[in-house]
């Protein structure tokens, strides 16, 4: 209300947000926003369903506050990436970075799959700002690195989503990996050789060509 300073947040209410959030991350992650409930998230929180209203009067308040901060997290590994740095280092980093997102943050990027699934409507201006603003600024990264004959010319935007497919493939379909790799070697040394693959994928397509061997296949 006016006139009135919003009252600041007690550590033990700050602690029962925290366990309403971890509960509703799993419910989320397993259902979506539309499958989940404000019941189911309360009995995994181990809470009455008042007690977790009075703490988030609205599912969507719950789900905004996850996938806002889920967003950031999301960002930091692109955000990492530095413009002054070696290409192939700082590529490499990023599949690294990346691949360890979908080994330890599997629920978030279930999460934010199914949001985008539903067409974005929770956190479409996100996209559309915090997110295209960073990948403007990666592409324009990407682009002088070209430019310069530092790595090979592609589409830095496409490139960009490619590594996003990639990666996050290892935690969307985790279970999909495992089964088809088998008890050998679906452990966690997937994950290495996965970022060994893709390391060698990538880098070894973005490593600059003679100008003779693009002519050879039917390059400009």
């Amino acid at each position: 209300m006016d006139g009135e300073t919003e009252r600041p947040v007690t550590r033990i209410q700050r602690e029962k947000q925290d366990i309403i959030l971890e509960a509703a991350l799993e419910v989320f992650s397993l259902h979506g926003f539309r499958g989940a409930t404000i019941d189911q998230i309360a009995e995994r929180a181990g809470m009455s369903k008042p007690n977790l209203l009075y703490y988030f009067p609205r599912k969507d308040e719950i789900h905004r506050r996850l996938i806002g901060q889920l967003l950031k997290t999301w960002l930091a590994p692109l955000e990492e990436m530095d413009a002054n740095g070696d290409p192939f280092p700082e590529i490499r980093s990023y599949i690294r970075r990346k691949l360890e997102m979908a080994r330890d943050f599997p629920r978030e990027s279930r999460l934010f799959a199914n949001e985008m699934l539903q067409g974005a409507p929770r956190i479409i201006e996100m996209i559309e700002v915090d997110l295209k603003n960073l990948v403007d600024e990666k592409a324009r990264v990407l682009l002088a690195w070209m430019d310069q004959g530092k790595i090979a010319r592609t589409d830095p935007y496409h490139l960009i989503f490619s590594i996003w497919a990639t990666t996050q493939h290892y935690a969307d379909f985790d279970v999909q990996v495992r089964a088809v790799l088998g008890p050998g070697r679906g452990g966690e040394g997937r994950f290495e050789d996965a970022a060994r693959y893709l390391e060698h994928l990538f880098l070894y397509g973005l490593t600059p060509r003679p100008r003779s061997i693009d002519k050879m296949s039917g390059k400009s």
